[in-house]
């Protein structure tokens, strides 16, 4: 004789037609309705501050805008060169779509491979990532700026003569990473050389024709 005294009636419901739960039409209809209309509101309101932007006529301040632009003053290699930016414009960008500078050249575009070496006040720097807004009125050097009177820089020479350009898409950028080097240490070992390359990546693996090529840079320099 069973001594369960629990009536099968009893029992809660999971789900059906008529216990309000998830399964219930009713129920599914509220929830669809909740979010349809939260979607139809937010469209509306995103439609309507666009609509707004393009009747602006400059006297009010819109829920969205246009990305600012401006004119900026740059001292590049040497001479004052002016460009018009937008407010989130990478360096990189600016010295080769504006200035025609186009030895710094965009590799993994996230400050990893260092293609886009530059100077900027003689600290090395990621033109990738690095603002142009915040290059003004600092002193930048790209690779096109170490000639000097039709002479290459010793590290320039030093790169053709010992094959330390392979493809030639990372050059500028190691060149420009090993010239802060030897500005700082004139006469660095072989594993100071491979840390400061560290943040330069070679495409073709030409990693020892590079260190040479600063070594020997360095005996001329």
């Amino acid at each position: 004789m069973s001594t369960d005294s629990t009536d099968p009636d009893d029992t809660p419901s999971l789900g059906g037609d008529d216990d309000g739960g998830f399964d219930d039409p009713s129920r599914r209809q509220v929830i669809k309705g909740a979010i349809g209309g939260t979607l139809v509101a937010a469209n509306a309101y995103l439609f309507n501050n666009v609509r707004q932007v393009a009747a602006d006529d400059g006297s009010s301040d819109p829920g969205l805008r246009e990305q600012v632009t401006g004119q900026v003053m740059l001292n590049v290699n040497g001479r004052q060169r002016t460009a018009t930016i937008a407010d989130q414009e990478r360096l990189t960008e600016t010295l080769r779509n504006q200035l025609g500078l186009t030895g710094s050249k965009f590799g993994c575009d996230r400050a990893m491979c260092g293609a886009c070496t530059v100077e900027v006040d003689g600290n090395p720097v990621y033109g990738c990532t690095y603002f142009t807004r915040d290059a003004v009125g600092t002193e930048i050097t790209t690779i096109e700026g170490l000639e000097s009177d039709g002479e290459l820089h010793p590290l320039q020479e030093s790169f053709v003569e010992g094959l330390g350009g392979q493809c030639g898409f990372c050059t500028p950028g190691m060149i420009m990473s090993a010239k802060s080097l030897l500005e700082e240490n004139p006469d660095p070992s072989r594993e100071e050389v491979k840390e400061a390359l560290a943040g330069n990546l070679c495409r073709c693996g030409n990693y020892e024709n590079e260190i040479d090529s600063v070594l020997a840079a360095a005996e001329e320099m």
